[in-house]
């Protein structure tokens, strides 16, 4: 490996800083769309498997951090920090918010690592919060959902990609692309492209 791909892959100390900030807001978020879950998945419990449809709100920071960072373990981190976050201030399912948030970045890591750590765009970040959501369905049927039946267990699947996709993968996109433009990205390279 040549030394400017080492140093392209080094973290700096802004990156850690910035990582943890978004870590730390987006845990505050986390907390939040918990206390909102109650009542939207009440709503969609009609047809089980539709409260998927609302995991994309916890999956965000790990696409949100890999595309401004842009080194490996960004998106682990970041979500990592969130979940903790969100369990220390109070989430209603604990401790267990944790292994959550390693496997929830995770797989939104394993998509930029796909792309080398060099593709950017709309696609791979739609991709890494599709990612998050498989990661976070096979989670939750493991986990919360043990001995569903396929019918729910593909439901589940389907609204959890959907909704990462969407809501951890488009929403966070635009959010790099409007933080670039107002400057607040300058010493990143999500800041200096066009």
């Amino acid at each position: 490996m040549h030394a400017t791909t080492v140093n392209k892959y080094r973290w700096r100390t802004v990156d850690i800083v910035v990582a943890s900030v978004i870590g730390v807001a987006s845990g505050v978020i986390f907390w939040a769309w918990g206390l909102a879950y109650g009542p939207l998945s009440a709503a969609l419990a009609a047809t089980p498997g539709l409260t998927a449809l609302l995991g994309g709100g916890w999956l965000f920071a790990a696409v949100l951090g890999g595309l401004i960072i842009r080194k490996p373990g960004a998106a682990i981190y970041t979500e990592l920090i969130a979940a903790t976050v969100s369990a220390l201030i109070g989430s209603q399912w604990g401790f267990g918010t944790l292994m959550s948030g390693l496997v929830q970045g995770l797989g939104a890591e394993l998509v930029f690592a796909i792309f080398l750590y060099a593709n950017w765009n709309v696609l791979t970040a739609v991709l890494a919060g599709a990612g998050a959501g498989v990661a976070m369905s096979i989670n939750d049927l493991v986990v919360w959902y043990p001995g569903v039946d396929a019918g729910f267990q593909v439901t589940y699947v389907v609204c959890g990609v959907i909704s990462g996709a969407v809501l951890g993968g488009l929403v966070p996109w635009f959010i790099v692309r409007g933080l670039a433009r107002s400057g607040a990205l300058s010493r990143f390279a999500a800041g200096r492209q066009n």
